[in-house]
Order: C-alpha cells, then sequence, then structure tokens
C-alpha cells in the first residue's frame, strides 16, 4: 500500500488498473480475513455493489454498483509532484561509468551527457523547466517541503489532469512553491475544497488560467477560493454540475474568459448573476440546455448594460429554437462573434442552413464573426438585402409601408424583426416590385438585366446584358473576354446599385455568384483593365 498507514487514507484518491477511485473505507470485512479497503469508482460501471456486503453498509456510494472492495498491495496511491517531474521527463540513473553516454529527456528531446556528473545536469535542466505536462501520472501532493520551489522554481505553466489529488490543501502545496505559476490545468481531479474562511484557500498572485473541468468544484467553492486569484484571465468550469447561486462580489473581476459547458443546471436567470462581470469578454456555454434569453432593461433597439464587455458568445449544443433568442443578442452593447452550431433553430440541409447564417446575420448588426467563418461586408450587404426582402410582405401586411409617414408595422411585427426599420432605412424600403413571388426554377425569372459601364474606357458604349443570377464572377469575365478581346487576368469587376448611390462593391472573388454579391435587375456592372 506504498507504506501508507491504515488511519489516513480515507478519502485519499487510487489507482487501480488505469482506473481511478476514492478510497470510503478500511478494515475487516467478516468472514474474509485481513485488511481491505472500500473503494467508490470515478466509473461506476467499475464496481460491483453500494458499500454493502452480507448486510452490513460499510461505505456509501452515489451509484448502486459504485463500490468495490480491494486488497492494499492492488492500489496504486500515487506519487508526489517532483518524482512525477523526474519520471517524466528524465530516465532513471543507471551506475555511473566513465566514458559512458548518458540520456536526459526534457519533454520530447533527448539531451547527451558524457562524463560528467548526471545528477548535476538533471538539477540544471529542472530548474530551466517552465512547461509541465503530468497528465496521469499519479500525482498525489507536493511531497517534501520546498523540494519543488528549489528544484523547479521557474515553471509557469502545470497540466496536473486526471491525477490522484483529492483537495485543494495539496494543490496549494504545490502552488505555493511556483512562485510563476501562470497556468494551471487540475481537471479530472476530485477535489475536496476548504468550507473555512477564504484565507484558508491559498493565494494564486501570478495565475492567469485556471482549468477545474470535471473536479467537482460548486459555484460557492469558486467564489470561496476566488480572493486567491487576483489576476486571472480564463476560468474553465466545465462539466462540474454547478449552478450559479449568487454573484460574484469582489471577486472574478479580472477573468476575460468563462466556459460553463456541460453544466445542465444553469439557467438564464442563472446567467444573470454574472452579467455585470467588468471585463469579461468570451462566455462559453455549450451544451447547458439553454433555450431562451432576454435581457428586461433593455427594449426593442435598445442594448442592454448586461455583459458590457461581451465580444464572444459560444451557445452550441443546446435547445435554441426561437428567433427571439438571436433577436435578443443584439442588444448586448460589444458582441462581435458567436457560435450557435448544432440547435434546432439552425439544424437542416445545406440550403437551410445558409438561410439560417444570413438571418443571424442580419438580425445582430455588429457580428462579425459566425461560426469561426468571418462575415465580410459583402456577405452582410446580401444576408441584410434578402432578409429585408425575405420579409417585406410579412411587413407590409403588418402595417408596413413605402411612404414613411404612412408606415406603421405593428407591435408584433417589430417585436419578431426588430431590425427591419433599420434595415429600411440603411436600404431603402422594398419595393413592390421586389416582394413578388418568385419563381426560382424558371430561368427567366432569374435572369438578371445589367447596364455594362466601361470607366476608364471612353470609346466603349454602355451595354445591356442578361445574365444568371447564378453565374460566377469567373463565367461574367470569360464572356468579357471573349467580347472585348482583353485576357480574363486583366479584368476588374465591380457594380453600383441604384438603392446604394455613390457606392461601389467589389466583385472579388471568382468562385463566388452574382447572386452571393446580391446583384439586382437593374444594377450597373463596372469593367476596367
Amino acid at each position: 500500500m506504498n507504506d501508507t498507514s491504515t488511519l489516513d487514507v480515507i478519502g485519499r484518491r487510487v489507482e487501480v488498473n488505469g482506473e481511478h477511485a476514492t478510497v470510503r473505507f478500511s478494515g475487516v470485512v467478516p468472514p474474509v480475513a485481513g485488511l481491505w479497503l472500500g473503494v467508490e469508482w470515478d466509473n461506476p460501471a467499475r464496481g460491483k455493489h453500494d458499500g454493502s456486503h452480507e448486510g452490513t453498509v460499510y461505505f456509501k456510494c452515489r451509484h448502486p454498483t459504485g463500490g468495490s472492495f480491494i486488497r492494499p498491495n492492488k492500489v496504486n496511491f500515487g506519487v508526489d509532484f517532483l518524482t512525477a517531474v523526474k519520471n517524466r521527463y528524465m530516465l532513471e540513473d543507471g551506475p555511473e561509468e566513465d566514458g559512458k553516454d548518458q540520456i536526459v529527456i526534457i519533454g520530447n528531446k533527448p539531451v547527451e551527457t558524457i562524463g560528467f556528473d548526471s545528477v548535476i545536469k538533471q538539477q540544471s535542466q529542472l530548474n530551466r523547466l517552465q512547461e509541465i505536462s503530468l497528465r496521469s501520472c499519479v500525482v498525489n501532493g507536493a511531497g517534501d517541503k520546498g523540494a519543488i520551489a528549489k528544484a523547479c522554481p521557474n515553471v509557469r505553466k502545470a497540466d496536473l489532469s486526471r491525477n490522484l489529488l483529492s483537495s485543494w490543501d495539496e494543490v496549494l502545496g504545490i502552488a505555493d512553491q511556483l512562485a510563476h505559476l501562470e497556468v494551471l490545468n487540475l481537471s479530472e481531479n476530485k477535489l475536496n475544497f476548504p468550507s473555512g474562511s477564504p484565507s484558508l484557500t491559498g493565494k494564486f498572485p501570478a495565475l492567469k488560467v485556471l482549468v477545474l473541468n470535471r473536479t467537482g468544484i460548486t459555484w460557492a467553492e469558486v467564489l470561496q477560493c476566488a480572493p486567491g486569484w487576483p489576476v486571472l484571465e480564463e476560468l474553465y468550469l466545465e462539466s462540474n454540475n454547478l449552478s450559479i447561486s449568487e454573484r460574484p462580489v469582489g471577486v472574478l473581476q479580472t477573468v476575460k474568459l468563462l466556459d460553463l459547458s456541460s453544466n445542465p443546471l444553469i439557467d438564464e436567470n442563472q446567467l444573470f448573476r454574472i452579467a455585470y462581470l467588468p471585463r469579461l469578454e468570451q462566455l462559453i456555454l455549450s451544451d447547458v440546455g439553454i433555450s431562451s434569453i432576454h435581457f428586461p432593461d433593455a427594449g426593442t433597439g435598445c442594448k442592454t448594460s448586461m455583459f458590457p464587455s461581451l465580444q464572444y458568445l459560444v451557445v452550441n449544443d443546446n435547445q435554441i429554437s426561437q428567433w427571439s433568442f438571436i433577436n435578443e443578442l443584439d442588444k448586448l452593447q460589444s458582441l462581435h462573434a458567436l457560435s450557435c452550431l448544432r440547435n434546432p433553430l439552425t439544424e437542416g440541409d445545406s440550403g437551410g442552413a445558409q438561410t439560417t447564417r444570413q438571418f443571424i446575420i442580419a438580425k445582430i448588426s455588429q457580428l462579425k464573426t459566425l461560426n469561426k467563418c468571418e462575415i465580410l461586408s459583402e456577405e452582410r450587404r446580401g444576408a441584410e438585402l434578402d432578409y429585408r426582402k425575405a420579409f417585406g410582405n410579412e411587413w407590409k401586411k403588418a402595417g408596413g409601408h413605402q411612404d414613411p409617414d404612412k408606415n406603421r408595422p405593428n407591435e408584433e411585427f417589430l417585436a419578431a424583426h426588430p431590425r427591419y426599420h433599420s434595415l429600411c432605412l440603411k436600404y431603402g424600403a422594398p419595393e413592390d416590385g421586389e416582394l413578388q413571388t418568385q419563381q426560382p426554377f424558371l430561368l427567366k425569372n432569374q435572369l438578371l438585366t445589367l447596364q455594362i459601364k466601361y470607366p476608364n474606357q471612353v470609346d466603349q458604349k454602355v451595354t445591356e446584358k442578361q445574365l444568371p443570377d447564378s453565374m460566377t464572377v469567373q463565367k461574367v469575365k470569360g464572356l468579357l473576354s471573349r467580347l472585348l478581346k482583353v485576357p480574363v487576368s486583366e479584368l476588374l469587376l465591380s457594380y453600383e446599385s441604384p438603392k446604394m448611390p455613390g457606392r461601389e462593391i467589389e466583385l472579388e472573388n471568382d468562385q463566388q455568384s452574382l447572386q452571393f454579391y446580391s446583384v439586382e435587375n437593374g444594377d450597373c456592372l463596372l469593367v476596367r483593365w
């Protein structure tokens, strides 16, 4: 049992054949003689019972098959931090032989030493380590006091995920010796946190990134420990089954990124408790089950005071099915990037997905990136024009009119389409001709009548051509090349629209269609070479 006393094993984390568990009992289990350890497995499928044997309850488990009795000699209680570092980054010392090569491994790089003291070499290499990865290295604590600070004083990043750390005190024992620690990953350690005053939770004066995924931490424990993270910028709390029980007061004020993914107890009302973190720029809410959000302090067309610095929001894998969710996001003052993949609203065939993308772009005015794809100015213009056209008939039925004095759409329409009025101001109200029902399968209804001008060629007359809206820029160039006897590579295309006088839109992507750039009947194609 690695010389561990039977008196101090309760609550310890252990490894058995690659599986992790927590010791819940140590003692005799009649009628079988000898010492047994009762463990609760992280993976309940690995166990056999709930901590009972022949009617006697020896310990309790959260799952009816989460427990087992194991002999102590089958259990690995792990090693201290420094032993794990040496095992991970260096080979064991062999017998010293003059003239024989010895190998020291730093990261994945072998360093050859010849004919001098390898211990000094190892100490020198450890002293220079700034990043340490000890994932799944059965680390159970700090070891001898001061040993880490002496051997590894310059560590700035430490990955201690999936080890045998069982308490926050054990974490502090390591971190207190790493004065320059900026990044710490403690994921998949089942940690017990102190219930006393914040002074017991320790200080991490340089820590900027803390990963506590699947550690079992509660929100109350986060707030209790947070005074010890005075410069923290990124906090990851994925899969802890936590709920945001109270507002962070005087803590987490420096946090720029917060990941709350896969915590299904979180709802929209709980999010309001973190809505005034002053520096929060990125909020990750994937797989929390959220379906709605509403900012009660902001009416239609207004901005909310909540989440004042939020620039990037991730709501993938949720239950978002209503456009009202997207409408509300336009109220965020600083939102520039959104990811909302795998929601009922965004699922469907490729054509439907493209339309959904256009509608989201049109509904959120300041969005620059959607699902990690940049929104170019041409795409935004096309999306907004298509949205304006798609709901034009609905707008008219609701009381919309081209004459501003008669334009009075009802409250129901304005609530469903809060940006529609601003789009009409930007591009003009939709004309009746634009709102006629389209017949997309008839080629004649897809032909665009365009004027073609040659600004740099005064001797070229203005012509008129009918082109399919599905025609790519490359094919338009090919057609013009044959007509003008000018190489395709020398042609530059742009267009002007009567709806946007004085503005010229470049057709810079040869693979995109005229429809992509929202070229319409009556527009003017400008050709230069």
